[in-house]
Order: structure tokens, then C-alpha cells, then sequence
């Protein structure tokens, strides 16, 4: 197998910055899997002819709706507050702190409703109506995904 050091290192510290478990390379008959464990990093390399599932980073593969949540129904009123970007999903500034809103709450314009954090930064994402928090969709400490529904305001 022919691989540029510099490459493999820069995809090594890429699954440790952005938090991907899983990293798969296939070129030609070279085939690279790096895995990210509390160990560190493995790479694992053999023949293309290998069958293996495509993969895709844990954020979008882990990423369902609990079972005990309520189905999301397309008619409700409302307004859908929705992640700007993918994240992990904070309902409280601190794991000790209280949740910045809860459903029943009034909301005005500009008011911090949760926390998305992005490659180690904090985002605070603000209520862009006023209204109440009819609906809280996203699960605290859980991944989401640019575009999925967090709040209902009505």
C-alpha cells in the first residue's frame, strides 16, 4: 500500500477533532479503516476486494428518535425552531444549570433556548418569534443534524 504520511496523519487528528469513531478509505485496491477507540487511533489496512458496509460519521449514523418520543406530526401550528448545524444538542447552559426553557414557557425574540455545541464551541440558539414552547423534539446531550427540529413555538 502506497500512502502519503502526511495524509494518514491529517486523517488520524481529523477522527480525533471532529469526534468520528469510524474513518474508511477505499483507492483502487487499497482499502484504509481507522477506528477511534479510548485507546487511540487503529488503522486497519486490506485488499479492496474486502466487503465492507459503507460508513458514515456517528453523528449522522447514531442520530434516531428515541422510542419513547412522540411522533413529530407535520400539521401541528407552530414554528420549528431548527439546529443551524450539526452538534450536540444542551437544554441548560451547565449540566447543573436549569434548562433555559421548558415546554408551556413564554418566549420572546432573541431569548436562548438551548445550546448546540460545534467543534468545541458553544452556540447559544435564540428564540427568532416570540410565542410559547408547545413541543421540545431534541433529546439533551444527544447529536443532531443541520436542519433538525428542536422547538415548536406557537
Amino acid at each position: 500500500m502506497n500512502i502519503d504520511l502526511e495524509k494518514l496523519v491529517a486523517m488520524m487528528q481529523a477522527l480525533k477533532e471532529f469526534e468520528i469513531s469510524e474513518l474508511e478509505i477505499a483507492q483502487g485496491e487499497d482499502h484504509i479503516l481507522m477506528k477511534r477507540g479510548p485507546s487511540g487511533v487503529q488503522v486497519v489496512t486490506a485488499p479492496s476486494a474486502m466487503t465492507v458496509a459503507p460508513m458514515a460519521p456517528p453523528a449522522f449514523q447514531q442520530h434516531a428518535a428515541p422510542e419513547s418520543a412522540a411522533p413529530i406530526v407535520e400539521e401541528e401550528e407552530g414554528t420549528w425552531v431548527t439546529s443551524p448545524f450539526v452538534g450536540t444538542f444542551y437544554r441548560a447552559p451547565s449540566p447543573e444549570a436549569k434548562a433555559f426553557v421548558k415546554e408551556g414557557d413564554e418566549v420572546r425574540v432573541g431569548q436562548a433556548l438551548c445550546i448546540v455545541e460545534a467543534m468545541k464551541l458553544m452556540n447559544e440558539i435564540e428564540a427568532e418569534i416570540s410565542g410559547t414552547v408547545v413541543r421540545i423534539v431534541a433529546e439533551n446531550g444527544k447529536p443532531v443534524e443541520y436542519g433538525d427540529r428542536l422547538f415548536l413555538i406557537k
